[in-house]
């Protein structure tokens, strides 16, 4: 009988807390959106799964989670907290991503350059509520809704705060239909929303093939910090563009991201065991990143507003809205409003500008405030 009693006290049941019990819920609500509602499936079903993993109790002295050096996950988890997995998924991206859109209509690119704004007022507002100035860069950055990009900045100013920030970056991207519609609508008027825009001119090849080298070197010399993401980035896109790597770039935006997302997620997912997880600064951030995307979104639209006074072919304010980089569920976001009001109304080709912009935007913002932060 003792032997059996010692045994049940290194089971899960004997040293699971309350704590864990909510982890291994809010896995499980991952898990049901993934699955019933389609919210981001690829990125919140691994995650959702890494969270139950993570939160499953065991003795001390089996080194077993995240924070267990030796252990199997310490070593997936490595990619994260080394800021090793956001830049293959950056490769993977950019051998995905179209450019023409944002090349036909360049004024557009100032729609993803506004979105960033929400990254620097939530700084101002971290900061106030107590953060450090590292801790506070890697919180404002979850207004760029990039997961990716969250992951690399927090990794390199704010290692402690990773869980935290990664879970609240893709939470809030995988929210996007829920976040965005209310403030689009309550920000523009119906006639807004009916605007047609021109198509999209047809843009050459070798614009194509210039974009990625010029804006890698352009980027690079404004941020170098941002060196290893926008490098990646336009890595990717190149193999594809030039139509000479055709191999490459499939097994990039195919194989390699899916490898790399798998990983990223349950590692991440794994990472937000209760001890660590859940504390006063945890629920600090997930609310000031619901402020930071929420106030993109705002500054986005409200841009496009502002630069219809001077424009003589009116954008429609939605497509502000895209300039966060979710890619590409905030353009898709943007063609759905714009839809329920004029059902012919096609914007997703012009909300793909601003959307590839804030890809961008969002990884010179880090490279800016890597640089600043440790200069």
């Amino acid at each position: 009988m003792d032997i059996l009693f010692d045994f049940l006290k290194t089971t899960g049941f004997y040293q699971m807390t309350p704590g864990n019990l909510a982890m291994i819920a809010i896995g499980l609500l991952f898990i049901a959106l993934a699955i019933i509602k389609d919210y981001e499936p690829l990125l919140l079903l691994p995650i959702g799964f890494g969270t139950i993993v993570g939160n499953i109790p065991s003795i001390e002295s089996m080194a077993l989670g995240v924070y267990d050096q030796g252990s199997v996950l310490s070593y997936l988890y490595f990619g994260v907290s080394q800021g090793i997995f956001p830049p293959l998924i950056f490769l993977g991206i950019g051998a995905m991503t179209d450019f023409s859109t944002m090349l036909s209509n360049p004024k557009l690119v100032m729609l993803g350059a506004a979105a960033q704004a929400g990254i620097f007022l939530t700084l101002l507002g971290a900061l106030a509520m107590g953060f450090s100035p590292e801790e506070a860069a890697a919180i404002g950055i979850i207004g760029g809704a990039d997961g990716p990009t969250a992951i690399f900045l927090a990794s390199k100013l704010a290692p402690h705060l990773l869980g935290a920030i990664a879970i609240a970056a893709y939470s809030y991207m995988a929210l996007v239909p829920v976040i965005q519609p209310p403030i689009m609508r309550l920000l523009t008027t119906r006639k807004e929303r009916l605007i047609r825009m021109k198509p999209p001119r047809q843009v050459t090849r070798h614009e194509r093939i210039l974009f990625p080298i010029a804006g890698f070197l352009i980027c690079a010399m404004i941020a170098p910090g941002s060196l290893s993401l926008i490098g990646m980035l336009f890595l990717g896109n190149l193999l594809k563009e030039s139509t000479v790597t055709e191999r490459l770039a499939n097994t990039a935006r195919n194989a390699m991201i899916d490898i790399v997302t798998i990983l990223l997620g349950f590692s991440v997912g794994a990472s937000t065991d209760a001890q660590q997880f859940l504390t006063r600064q945890s629920l600090m951030i997930f609310g000031l990143g619901a402020a930071s995307f929420a106030i993109a979104t705002a500054a986005g639209v409200l841009f496009a507003k502002l630069m219809n006074l001077f424009l003589t072919d009116k954008i429609n304010p939605l497509i502000g809205a895209a300039g966060v980089s979710a890619v590409p569920d905030s353009a898709r976001v943007a063609q759905m409003v714009g839809q329920k009001e004029d059902p012919h109304n096609l914007l997703l080709m012009h909300a793909m500008a601003p959307n590839v912009a804030g890809v961008i935007g969002s990884a010179v913002a880090a490279g800016v405030l890597w640089s600043v932060m440790v200069g």
